[in-house]
């Protein structure tokens, strides 16, 4: 009893400590940062950005969907500056939530990854890959094409996050349906029926659940895998044969921004030379700016012409069939 009280106690004083840094602080030096990045990749940045700036930042931290659901509602009050994370198609498909911004620096960045009218930005380009466990595999069984995920060859062996928790879910769904010549909903069911009702609750699950071999094969992001790799896990990282997206995350001011001008600082921050090429030798993340040269080693692309504005049009869509195929209860 008397250890759960000093928890207690500890929990509350560090939350009267916080409350009492935040409103110490004046309203021009702080930002509300909503992020879907995990904690390795938004703390470092954040805690520079502070250094640098004397701005102090609120972090809330979650999921792609959920958070977008959260500066949805934050906006409305006036209580979110930045949304930090998430495909670039979320941020699309929402841009209703945003105020347009051009970043200082634009000229320097992918041009093929710019929003009209400068609602949102790119921030890192995020390739996607398949891994399979290289113990239970064959090299020469190896998944090599899109086309594989929906023919039964793998069905009940994909590791792949529920729809409602992952961001980069929604971006895999949506690279299927773009490699298929089969209509959304066909293609769609074809793949959601070869995970035979086997969904991770995150993303975060798809390495481990591969490597430990409860699943033989799965689709993650190029950064993820390398690191996965490196950090000694049973995996090996392929290139799809036919091809991949490569969506960039992003970053967005909120409508409604309490502190509009540090929101634009922030954004100019993430996208400068010093932090890509943080986020590329730390993150193993791929610059969206052009004047960055990759590490050597680095595997060219062959990247497919992923249309973000079809991929935002279609978000009700593929949310919708995804509750249907699952099976999820609202």
């Amino acid at each position: 009893m008397l250890l759960l009280s000093a928890c207690r106690q500890s929990e509350r004083s560090a939350l009267i400590s916080e409350i009492s840094e935040r409103y110490s602080v004046p309203g021009d030096k702080q930002l509300i940062v909503y992020t879907s990045h995990k904690e390795e990749v938004y703390l470092p940045i954040i805690r520079e950005f502070e250094n640098r700036t004397g701005i102090w930042v609120e972090i809330h931290a979650g999921g792609t969907t959920e958070m977008f659901k959260e500066v949805k509602e934050a906006a409305e009050e006036g209580a979110c500056d930045i949304m930090f994370g998430g495909g670039i198609e979320s941020f699309e498909a929402g841009k209703d939530m945003f105020m347009p911004y051009e970043v200082s620096g634009i000229e320097s960045l992918d041009a093929n990854y710019l929003s009209e009218g400068d609602y949102w930005t790119p921030f890192t380009e995020l390739p996607l890959v398949f891994i399979y466990n290289n113990k239970l595999v064959p090299e020469a069984e190896a998944p090599a094409t899109w086309a594989e995920l929906t023919d039964g060859k793998w069905k009940g062996q994909i590791a792949f996050a529920d729809l409602h928790s992952s961001g980069t879910s929604y971006t895999i769904l949506s690279t299927i349906s773009q490699m298929s010549d089969k209509t959304l909903k066909a293609s769609m069911a074809d793949f959601l029926n070869n995970l035979d009702g086997r969904v991770l609750t995150s993303s975060g699950q798809i390495i481990e659940q591969v490597s430990d071999g409860s699943f033989l094969m799965g689709i993650t992001l190029e950064e993820t895998a390398k690191k996965a790799i490196l950090a000694g896990y049973d995996i090996t990282m392929v290139y799809p044969a036919d091809g991949t997206s490569a969506v960039p995350d992003g970053v967005a001011m909120v409508k409604n921004a309490p502190h509009s001008y540090n929101a634009g600082l922030f954004i100019d921050f993430v996208t400068d030379y010093d932090t890509q090429a943080y986020a590329m030798d730390e993150f193993y993340r791929r610059p969206v700016r052009t004047d960055i040269i990759l590490p050597e080693g680095t595997e060219a692309i062959d990247q497919i012409d992923f249309d973000i504005e079809k991929s935002a049009a279609e978000e009700e869509e593929i949310f919708n069939l995804w509750d249907e195929i699952i099976g999820k209860e609202d």
